[in-house]
């Protein structure tokens, strides 16, 4: 038992401290922005942030590099209004965490491979841009581009930009170690056979199940979705629904970090929708 408790803690801090540097660097570009830039430069990355297509085809693109850290950065950027809900959605959808190193470790799966990245791309241009002209029709945009959000409450703007940067990696860093412990503890203990066990024996509902599943704030989720559709056990609609809902903690630090607790529940339910569209369009032809 303590040996069990003794390696979740320690799969805890590794996969927390593989975020640490992609952290470090978004609050070291979000303290820059806000104590150095010029006026200009806050007003182009502002609009090349917000532009819905544009800024969903950037996201969607970045978002497909196989590291769960960037949903974590895109989230943060977005809570202080750098980028728009349409890129971080883009963000979240592109994402894939495990996914694409696991397909490379079965060699008859490469082809499978590229039809997930081209399938979640597409669909993360189409969904993000279209969710940033949905939200605004449910949630009123802040006048201007807040950059200074971040800094409001704790005093950092009196410290240099890296050790600013510092405090606000430490705090993000303690929360997403609290999750993956307490997600890490669930898999454990609940068991990821069983979990396995429900996708594989629910038939034609498996994209509403894997887009739930796709939704736990941790790299397991998508562990678990490309093993069952590497072995077979799930259609690839099945697995893209998952792993499009698949954004890691980036969801959960999005919570904490953006305020807004009504744009937040729009971001999970139209993320879960998109999901469950993707994997059953899918199912129907592939």
């Amino acid at each position: 038992m303590l040996s069990t408790i003794l390696d979740i803690i320690l799969d805890a801090l590794l996969d927390s401290a593989k975020m640490l540097p992609f952290l470090y660097l978004t609050f070291l570009l979000m303290e820059f922005i806000e104590h150095h830039a010029a006026d200009k430069l806050a007003l182009a990355l502002e609009k090349a942030g917000h532009s819905n297509i544009g800024g969903a085809a950037v996201g969607a693109a970045l978002g497909c590099v196989p590291q769960c850290g960037f949903s974590i950065a895109a989230s943060n950027l977005f809570s202080s209004r750098i980028i728009g809900a349409g890129t971080l959605m883009a963000v979240f959808i592109s994402t894939s965490d495990e996914a694409i190193p696991i397909l490379l470790a079965h060699p008859d799966q490469i082809s499978s491979l590229w039809k997930l990245i081209a399938a979640k791309f597409i669909i993360a241009i189409i969904a993000g841009a279209l969710f940033g002209i949905l939200i605004k029709f449910f949630v009123k945009e802040p006048d201007d581009a807040e950059f200074d959000q971040i800094c409001t409450t704790c005093g950092c703007g009196n410290h240099s930009i890296w050790l600013s940067a510092f405090h606000h990696t430490l705090e993000i860093f303690v929360f997403i170690l609290i999750v993956n412990l307490i997600m890490n503890s669930i898999m454990e203990f609940a068991g990821q056979d069983n979990v396995s066990a429900f996708l594989n024996g629910i038939g034609f509902l498996q994209p509403f199940a894997s887009a739930l599943v796709g939704l736990i704030p941790n790299c397991a989720a998508s562990v678990i979705i490309t093993e069952l559709y590497a072995s077979g056990s799930i259609s690839f609609g099945t697995a893209v629904g998952g792993l499009c809902t698949g954004a890691g903690v980036g969801l959960a630090v999005l919570f904490k970090t953006n305020k807004n607790l009504k744009e937040n529940i729009i971001f999970l339910v139209y993320l879960y929708f998109i999901g469950v569209l993707s994997g059953s369009v899918l199912n129907l032809f592939c």
